[in-house]
């Protein structure tokens, strides 16, 4: 798959680069996405929820009224949970939602979400961005050239971490900048396009074409 690289006034530089087939030509494996992604959104759980039970909670323990002739179930406490007030039965206690997932599974699905963008058009190739700034309105300019400030999601990927292009960025909504080191296949399918720099797509054969 070629791809035409422009630049950052989104006119076409008359380059063409050739897409690794090792990346983005893999026919994509839908289980193993759902699996990346499932651990991706159950680590940002933070399992943090926890209730009372009648052990825990404040109330006297003398028994509340005679054991029969009343004409009603036995009672023996104000904690029991039928009582408003009362501890409650098998509540949620703290917990840690992560789970474990192999290192091939992880790789093998972002390349499952690169080649799903590549095979749905979604993946396009920029010249090198260099701010000299951290300037909003700089960095506007470039996605109005690209035609990208269309309210869709945008994850641009560069070779390295740019502070100016990063501080630029953060304050757009719906888009987002990272390096190949930083995907995560939750982003990759969250996207409308993949923005790849020449040093980010550079970056990212080496990534993932390097021994493991």
């Amino acid at each position: 798959m070629e791809l035409s690289v422009y630049n950052i006034k989104g006119e076409d530089t008359g380059r063409k680069v050739t897409l690794s087939d090792a990346i983005f030509g893999l026919e994509p494996n839908e289980h193993v996405m759902y699996l990346d992604v499932k651990q991706y959104l159950a680590n940002q759980r933070q399992g943090t929820h926890k209730s009372k039970q009648r052990n825990e909670v404040q109330g006297t323990t003398k028994k509340l009224k005679k054991q029969k002739g009343t004409g009603g179930a036995r009672a023996g406490s104000m904690k029991s949970p039928v009582f408003i007030g009362g501890g409650r039965v098998f509540g949620p206690e703290p917990r840690d939602y992560g789970f474990k997932l192999n290192k091939k599974t992880k790789r093998l699905a972002r390349l499952s979400a690169l080649s799903s963008l590549a095979k749905d058009g979604k993946v396009a190739l920029v010249e090198n961005i260099v701010l000299d700034a951290p300037k909003t309105k700089d960095f506007l300019n470039i996605l109005n050239g690209l035609k990208l400030n269309n309210g869709k999601k945008t994850l641009l990927v560069t070779g390295e971490v740019d502070k100016n292009v990063v501080l630029s960025a953060r304050n757009i909504q719906k888009v987002t900048v990272a390096t190949p080191v930083a995907l995560n296949t939750h982003d990759l399918l969250n996207t409308d396009t993949l923005l790849l720099s020449e040093a980010g797509l550079k970056s990212l054969e080496q990534l993932y074409t390097s021994a493991e």
